[in-house]
């Protein structure tokens, strides 16, 4: 049950509500990094929000300002609006906020604010480098800046006379490690520290004697996948005093306040899809000790308090719980945070904070009291206006008798008799989960779905964290079965349930939720009404040649090379099935995405426009966007082509309606044209 304090945060509808709409989803504002005073009174953190497109602002991508906060409903602005800043931090005598911020015409590099008052300043930076993270020494004297590679005068200055010509993965660009004095004047010769491979995180022990590092053989994003490993490096000496082994995924890595322990959480081997498990390491030996190792649950964020406990997030299928172990691994305390779903923890001075969302609004600022949780921020006051669809987990049983459960959110009011127009909104992984929190953005229909009069269910579908290493390797080597007809089976029991009508059952997602989308709309065609396909897989066979994690691919979802059996990978791609393809798609790609070549999309556009054309498709590529839109014009773009098509298709239930027009109607601010 949830707590009083969690509760009151949830505020009933009013009785003039309205829908919630894409011009809504375009000016919500999450918190994002959190960090508490050593002193534990005070709590530093940003906002994280993007342009409002809808109201003529200049197009851009996310933005953070920095707040401070010293109870609940007690925050306030600690920097000019127009300061994007990241990795925000306490100094250890707690008397200066310190941030990464890129000023004008600069690189970006560590700041600070003085907490009691005064002007913010630059504390340190690296002169030919951007500062990728930083962390402060125990005595606050000195600060260790991660940095990007050195410039290449060479290389730049054959590039300018035309000779850019770029060899793939063969021109690695390291990040380099130093550590720069703190005072009234910025160090302009910080000292380098040796760091081995590709370092891209790392954290210094409280006793200040050793950095543990985390990195790769290369900057080769499969090799961050695969492997990835932490060394612990004595800084006095610059040399590796010993390597944290593991053969999986690795995750969140926490240093004990005695320095001796490191809270790990990773992968049981290679072919574990994702890192869930909690592992504590002994540093002076290496040893590593599982604390939940298969248990139906995925360890996500974990946080040493000042007594050597250890606060850890857990997703518990759709719900989280917080865990608080003893310094021996034993459970000190579980605690259900009711309706709230914990994405983060933070602990300093005795305070324990957490960003959490829940049903009824996004991450927001909370703390814990021993026993429950206090809200202290509210950064969407204007959502106490919109009438919510009811939101719930949902449990089904699969055809071969496995339980699956997901997130439901009906239609606002209710489904009609006959049900409602359904939404299955799948998502990417598909080693990912949905959580029973906020589930509403610019790709996932949610609530302004359910302002439209449809049902949405999120389905945390075979091969999804938050159930168990065993539950999320039930897909290994079986593309599309299981994973794929867990689908259909959630919306046969939503049908028999009484909440989706048969005839009007869509499907959305993106990455891998996009596989199962293009899967949808041609091998399962008889089934969905209507498809929005987000950077999906359509050739499975291409899509190894063309994406750049191979071997994470291999280790954890196909378990054969296409090589091995090449009929078996083609007869898993949504492009062998479009004789059968009736359902309308629009599919949507990020025109610079690495992880999901564009040519996926192309290629069944092609196929489907040639072999089908009487079925209705498009294709709407992003320029300068990856694997998800970044920028606020074309994650509102995104939207507002998402519903037009579930609206033109879906609810309509007419596969032989023409297409929309092929620009959505955009608001008089940003068109210039009034109605």
């Amino acid at each position: 049950m949830a707590s009083a304090a969690v509760l009151a945060t949830i505020t009933a509808t009013p009785a003039l509500a309205r829908p919630m709409t894409p011009e809504d989803v375009a000016k919500i504002e999450t918190v994002g990094g959190i960090a508490i005073s050593p002193d534990g009174k005070r709590i530093a953190y940003t906002t994280v929000s993007r342009p409002d497109v809808t109201a003529g602002e200049e197009d851009g991508g996310a933005r953070q300002q920095l707040k401070l906060a010293w109870g609940a409903n007690q925050a306030r602005d600690f920097l000019p609006d127009d300061m994007n800043v990241s990795g925000v931090q306490f100094s250890p005598d707690g008397r200066t906020i310190s941030f990464l911020y890129t000023a004008e015409d600069e690189k970006r590099a560590v700041w600070g604010i003085p907490v009691d008052g005064g002007a913010e300043r630059k504390l340190a930076q690296v002169e030919d480098a951007s500062v990728a993270s930083y962390a402060w020494s125990a005595d606050g004297s000195k600060l260790y800046l991660l940095a990007a590679s050195a410039p290449d005068d060479t290389r730049d200055a054959e590039s300018d006379a035309g000779f850019d010509a770029i060899v793939y993965e063969e021109e690695p660009r390291l990040n380099r490690m130093f550590v720069a004095r703190v005072g009234a004047e910025v160090d302009a010769a910080p000292v380098a520290v040796a760091i081995p491979g590709y370092v891209d995180e790392f954290k210094v022990t409280p006793d200040g004697r050793t950095a543990i590092v985390g990195s790769s053989p290369t900057p080769q994003v499969d090799d961050t996948y695969t492997k990835k490993q932490f060394q612990l490096v004595d800084l006095a000496s610059g040399k590796v005093s010993r390597v944290i082994g593991t053969t999986g995924k690795v995750g969140d890595a926490e240093i004990s306040p005695d320095s001796k322990t490191m809270s790990l959480i990773a992968g049981v081997d290679q072919n574990d899809p994702a890192a869930t498990t909690l592992y504590l390491v002994d540093l002076a030996t290496g040893n590593l000790r599982a604390l939940n190792e298969g248990a139906a649950e995925a360890a996500s964020d974990a946080e040493w308090m000042a007594d050597g406990r250890l606060a850890v997030a857990v997703d518990v299928g759709a719900q989280t719980r917080l865990r608080i172990y003893n310094p021996d691994g034993s459970v000190a305390q579980e605690v259900d945070p009711g309706d709230l779903i914990i994405a983060g923890i933070e602990a300093a001075g005795g305070t324990l904070a957490a960003r959490a969302s829940s049903p009824s609004h996004p991450l927001e600022l909370f703390t814990f009291d021993g026993t429950g949780f206090t809200r202290w921020t509210s950064h969407n006051p204007w959502l106490s206006e919109i009438d919510f669809g009811k939101q719930r987990t949902y449990r089904y049983t699969a055809r071969d008798g496995q339980e699956v459960e997901g997130v439901l959110i009906e239609p606002v009011g209710g489904a009609k008799r006959g049900g409602a127009p359904l939404i299955l909104d799948v998502h990417g992984g598909p080693e990912a989960h949905e959580s029973n929190g906020w589930v509403t953005s610019y790709s996932n229909p949610g609530q302004v779905a359910a302002g439209q009069g449809y049902a949405v269910f999120l389905p945390n579908y075979r091969g999804s964290t938050g159930y168990g290493t065993a539950f999320s390797k039930q897909h290994q080597g079986r593309y599309t079965d299981p994973e794929f007809t867990d689908l259909v089976d959630a919306k046969r029991a939503l049908v028999n349930d009484g909440i989706a009508d048969p005839k009007r059952t869509g499907i959305t997602g993106g990455s891998y939720g996009g596989y199962a989308t293009g899967w949808a709309a041609t091998a399962l065609s008889d089934e969905f009404a209507a498809g929005v396909m987000f950077v999906g897989i359509s050739n499975q066979i291409s899509k190894f040649g063309t994406t750049d994690i191979p071997w994470e691919m291999y280790n954890v979802h196909s378990r054969a090379w296409p090589w091995d059996d090449w009929q078996k990978m083609l007869e898993v791609s949504p492009i062998y099935h479009v004789d059968k393809a009736e359902t309308p798609l629009l599919i949507m790609h990020g025109a610079e995405d690495t992880r999901v070549s564009p040519s996926q999309s192309y290629e069944l556009y092609r196929n489907i426009k040639v072999r089908k054309p009487e079925t209705p498709v498009r294709l709407v590529l992003y320029p300068g966007e990856g694997h998800g839109n970044a920028g606020a014009a074309s994650r509102y773009d995104y939207n507002l082509r998402m519903m037009r098509w579930f609206d033109t298709y879906l609810k309509t239930g007419n596969a032989k309606a023409p297409l929309p027009a092929s620009r959505p109607k955009l608001p008089a601010a940003v068109s210039g044209k009034e109605d």
